[in-house]
């Protein structure tokens, strides 16, 4: 599903990420961790299109990426979210989900068409399945962190990706919201079918969900396989976990 080859990218004589790979497959749900600084956000930036990188390439199903756009990679299939919560503030949570399915349609710069008809049952179903149809009429911005952080998994979701990025979802939760959204993402994949690429710093979280844990320190990639392997390597309890050799 996603393929990243010897990526790498320099901000002056900074070096974010340097050389990192890494294959995906179909249907997997992988996490990538590291301490702060050590290049996630910047791999996800390099892999959707936000930040174009120095050198290597990216391949979604088999197709390069590298450098496109944002909007064209979200058409390709490619859903993401952010650290920081990424949302309408002033629309209500129907509006906000309703506004990424209507751009995912190709009605979003349609001015002189009326929209709240449009795509309601789509946006009502989606609403449904995060567990937010009750507060459908709310305003986004008035909500709590937890229930921002679905409304933008709904927007991501409203592109009907087939692969999805997500920086920290749990950023900022309380602990009953993190096992919520979790439990909630975790549901979606297997439902949806989806392909699951995550950061995360709660290594609960992570190793409750992740088949495949890929570890990124000072830009570089140090280890990766499952949950069991990265418990047991020394390099990585080293490196993340704070341990002496």
């Amino acid at each position: 599903m996603l393929e990243v080859q010897d990526l790498h990218k320099r901000f002056g004589g900074f070096a974010a990420v340097s050389g990192v790979s890494f294959k995906l497959e179909k249907g997997t749900i992988m996490a990538i961790i590291g301490p702060n600084g050590a290049g996630k956000s910047t791999l996800f930036n390099l892999i959707t299109g936000h930040v174009e990188p120095t050198a290597g390439r990216v391949l979604l199903a088999g197709r390069e990426i590298t450098g496109a756009p944002p909007h064209e990679i979200c058409r390709l299939g490619v859903g993401r979210s952010f650290q920081r919560t990424n949302i309408f503030p002033n629309l209500t949570v129907f509006e906000c989900v309703q506004a990424a399915v209507l751009a995912h349609h190709g009605k979003g710069r349609n001015f002189w068409l009326r929209a709240d008809q449009l795509y309601r049952e789509q946006t009502e179903a989606l609403l449904a399945s995060l567990g937010l149809a009750d507060k459908a009429n709310s305003l986004a911005g008035e909500l709590s962190h937890g229930n921002q952080k679905q409304i933008e998994l709904g927007i991501a979701l409203a592109s009907d990706p087939d692969i999805l990025l997500l920086d920290e979802p749990t950023a900022g939760m309380s602990s009953g919201e993190t096992h919520e959204t979790i439990a909630l993402i975790a549901r979606i994949a297997a439902e949806r079918g989806l392909t699951l690429l995550f950061t995360e710093h709660d290594m609960e979280v992570v190793f409750s969900i992740a088949a495949h844990i890929a570890v990124l320190h000072q830009g570089r990639l140090i280890a990766e396989g499952t949950p069991d392997e990265m418990r047991r390597d020394p390099e990585v309890r080293r490196v993340y976990l704070g341990e002496r050799s």
